[in-house]
């Protein structure tokens, strides 16, 4: 998945906070829509109100910086109650979320590197989830069942892989190392809202911190893809390294159980998996060793479509049009990508695809054109759900 880190999330206190001093603290949103504004630069993060009502927020973000930005709502322990990813340059994004009455932080990333800078804000009041409806209920408590299933179902996998590189069996191991990461790759969301776990197991060499040493601080699937398909050996640094990624994922496996997931945050969590797809995998950037970028493609898409199906009752009822487009444009995006699938399709838990580096430029292009299709009516997914 995601070459960025999430060190970020890693600090507590005035050690990582930024603090953007803000006139009249309680300012109200200068949107007419009701959104509260969050404005981020190269140096400030300037939210326009920092008491908020709870329940269904909307945040107006617009990146006005000159780098690459992301935009997260934070819960006092650091995990992330909402995020929004890869806002350019001198362009505008709306993250439609739910948040119960509390202390939080909203923090803008420059760069997409650091600690972030941070704005303390409170939601106030009573929380609107006690009267959702049936279906969202039904959506949320079927989405918490599926995520921990899929994180269950990764154990052996991973455990499989890394017992092969433990054996020093290069070969072996290069066949198990992309079904290993099937059900992290479609329930990723959920496993980077804990901040820690994710720059352990699935960072790319390119998303270290600076000061980093890829030699020492580089770890999980991703180093032992570079030994396995570049490197070509196994020593005792991968074997070590094997064993704390089992370690790592066991403790994801413990804690995903814990994760806050609301509807507008499973809504949000589809639309993520489309951006990684987008910004990783379509590139080849993602598995640049062993280009197998479009497994990860598959397992993003399937944990996609499996948000938007257990929200589709909901959607189906608030925006009849956006559910029809949905539908057809996943439809659509699946039927493009299974085109390159080598396997005989009868298992959805272990499937083959095309390397990825015998895709031509013309056909990732076609890819990422369908992914681009699919993206933009499920950016409008969270703000169904709410309405």
């Amino acid at each position: 998945m995601s070459a960025r880190p999430r060190h970020l999330l890693r600090g507590t206190g005035a050690a990582i906070a930024v603090a953007v001093t803000l006139s009249g603290c309680t300012q109200k949103a200068t949107s007419d829509d009701g959104a509260v504004s969050v404005t981020a630069s190269d140096s400030a993060c300037k939210v326009s109100e920092t008491e908020i009502p709870a329940g269904h927020v909307t945040l107006a973000l617009e990146n006005k910086g000159s780098k690459v930005t992301e935009v997260y709502v934070l819960f006092p322990d650091d995990r992330i109650a909402a995020e929004r990813e890869n806002i350019g340059p001198g362009t505008k994004a709306t993250l439609v979320t739910e948040l119960k009455a509390g202390d939080y932080e909203i923090a803008c990333k420059p760069g997409m590197k650091g600690d972030g800078i941070r704005q303390k804000v409170t939601l106030t009041g009573k929380n609107t989830a006690a009267t959702r409806s049936p279906e969202a209920d039904t959506a949320v408590a079927s989405y918490r069942s599926y995520v921990l299933k899929q994180a269950e179902q990764t154990l052996p996998k991973a455990k499989a892989f890394t017992d092969a590189v433990k054996a020093g069996d290069i070969e072996q191991a290069k066949k198990l190392y992309a079904p290993s990461r099937i059900g992290w790759e479609r329930t990723e969301p959920v496993a980077e809202s804990f901040g820690d776990i994710d720059p352990k197991v699935d960072v790319r060499e390119d998303g270290l911190e600076d000061g980093q040493d890829p030699k020492t601080d580089w770890t999980g699937w991703h180093r032992l893809e570079k030994a396995l398909w570049q490197e070509k050996k196994i020593g005792a640094r991968e074997k070590a390294l094997a064993d704390q990624l089992m370690a790592d994922l066991n403790d994801w496996v413990r804690k995903v159980g814990t994760a806050e997931i609301t509807p507008t945050s499973i809504a949000n969590g589809a639309k993520e998996l489309l951006d990684e797809v987008a910004s990783g995998k379509v590139t080849g950037e993602e598995e640049r060793y062993s280009h197998t970028d479009l497994v990860d493609f598959k397992a993003n898409l399937e944990g996609a479509q499996k948000s938007y199906d257990l929200l589709k009752p909901v959607a189906r009822k608030n925006d009849a049009s956006l559910a029809k487009e949905l539908d057809k444009q996943f439809a659509a995006l699946t039927k493009q990508l299974d085109a390159y699938r080598t396997d005989n399709g009868a298992d959805e838990d272990s499937y083959t695809y095309t390397s990825y580096d015998k895709v031509p430029e013309v056909e990732r292009k076609e890819l990422s054109d369908g992914v681009n299709a699919l993206a933009e009516p499920l950016s409008k997914l969270a703000a169904a759900v709410a309405k």
